[in-house]
């Protein structure tokens, strides 16, 4: 459904991809209102706002004072995005001020409201950034992580605008989700695992499996979505990394063993939908395994990976939800009734996996087990809305305070 949606632009380097946002929004059908400050428009000028958008640029609070625009942008909006939102903007947001149309409309808006900061990496872990970060997700507000990369010059680090694509995906979440629909995970802390692990056999071979990380994927952005901090684990994937998540890159086994183990320490919620090798080569071989002239094959001799989500079970706080996956054949229900009292989770998401299901689809079904005796059954959906549900059995299961 069509929305109104209201594009803050700060005056950073990145205030150009904020373009790129709005040919996202407005090819979806959304009517855009973009409402840069003085200093993005020394970036990006208003005539080319205009013309992506197909709307005035609002910009002052004396323009058109007849329609009030200070209060009804805000007021008339289904979501308010900012990107790129600056250190300044960060901070007179946090303390409420209202000096430029922008900081007018989010005091004014009562819709869900996404900032996206970009910056140097020194601003973004200066403690009064910090600060105004925390205050403003405190109060609803979801502010994506930056990306981390190549910044204005030279310099690398965290503090890049994370790609438009990836804002677009958040705030579509936002959006489906409705206007009234709280920032329920706002203030904790989820590590999300993803794709499939890779054990070598040799330096061109290895066992896999067929998982592409989309569920896994779906997941960190819908949490982020719902105001998370996410990390995501990710092994071996060809996704670009969400909006707002912290990415670690893992490829074996071990490897996610020691990055999730890692990452759940202060974790409230741990999802291991990620698919790890039950099984590697117990020897590697350092050159390529050659066909022998008989024809003949080599016998490959396994040993057992670790059970990470087992060990994650009898680690976790008492307070940490732990949410595992069973990708099953055969009788599906049963198989991850058991997995759930072997693994000592909270909470089970079962697929019926197949050569044409689950693997690599952009839809999922699912049914989502409670360690409490619930079973909920989630028709074919797409990945995103499939995790949505299951992230609302989550937050039904938290107990302590964010």
């Amino acid at each position: 459904m069509p929305a109104r949606i209201v594009l803050g632009v700060g005056g950073g380097i990145a205030a150009y991809k904020a373009c790129e946002l709005v040919r996202l929004f407005t090819e979806s059908g959304h009517q855009v209102r973009v409402v840069p400050t003085a200093s993005a428009l020394r970036f990006v000028g208003a005539p080319t706002w205009a013309a992506l958008s197909g709307q005035p640029v609002a910009d002052d609070v004396w323009a058109d004072v007849h329609e009030v625009p200070h209060v009804r942008l805000g007021q008339q909006a289904d979501l308010v995005v900012v990107a790129p939102a600056t250190a300044d903007l960060l901070a007179r947001a946090a303390h409420g001020l209202a000096d430029d149309l922008l900081t007018n409309t989010l005091l004014t808006a009562r819709c869900p409201v996404l900032l996206a900061p970009a910056m140097h990496t020194e601003m973004w872990e200066h403690p009064a950034t910090a600060a105004n970060v925390a205050t403003l997700r405190a109060r609803g507000v979801r502010v994506v992580e930056p990306a981390v990369g190549r910044l204005t010059g030279a310099d690398t680090g965290k503090g890049r605008l994370p790609d438009p694509a990836e804002i677009f995906a958040v705030a579509r979440r936002a959006l489906s989700r409705g206007p009234a629909a709280p920032a329920d995970l706002t203030g904790r802390h989820v590590v999300v695992t993803a794709g499939g692990t890779r054990e070598p056999l040799d330096p061109v071979r290895f066992l896999g499996n067929r998982s592409s990380g989309k569920q896994g994927y779906a997941f960190a952005r819908t949490a982020v979505a719902r105001g998370a901090r996410v990390t995501l684990v990710s092994a071996n994937v060809s996704l670009a990394d969400p909006a707002g998540v912290d990415v670690v890159r893992v490829g074996t086994t071990e490897e996610l063993r020691a990055a999730t183990l890692r990452a759940a320490d202060d974790a409230d919620v741990v999802v291991m939908a990620a698919a790890p090798a039950d099984f590697r080569p117990a020897t590697y071989a350092t050159g390529k395994i050659k066909k022998s002239d008989d024809g003949s094959a080599p016998t490959v001799a396994l040993v057992t990976n670790p059970d990470i989500a087992a060990e994650l079970g009898r680690r976790r706080r008492p307070e940490q939800l732990l949410v595992i996956f069973a990708a099953e054949t055969g009788d599906a229900e049963a198989n991850g009734r058991a997995k759930l009292v072997r693994k000592r989770a909270d909470l089970v998401v079962v697929n019926e996996v197949g050569a044409d299901r689950v693997f690599g689809a952009d839809t999922n079904a699912a049914t989502v087990i409670g360690a409490d005796g619930t079973v909920a059954h989630l028709p074919e959906r797409s990945k995103e809305d499939l995790a949505d549900g299951v992230w609302d059995l989550v937050v039904s299961r938290l107990t302590t305070p964010s």
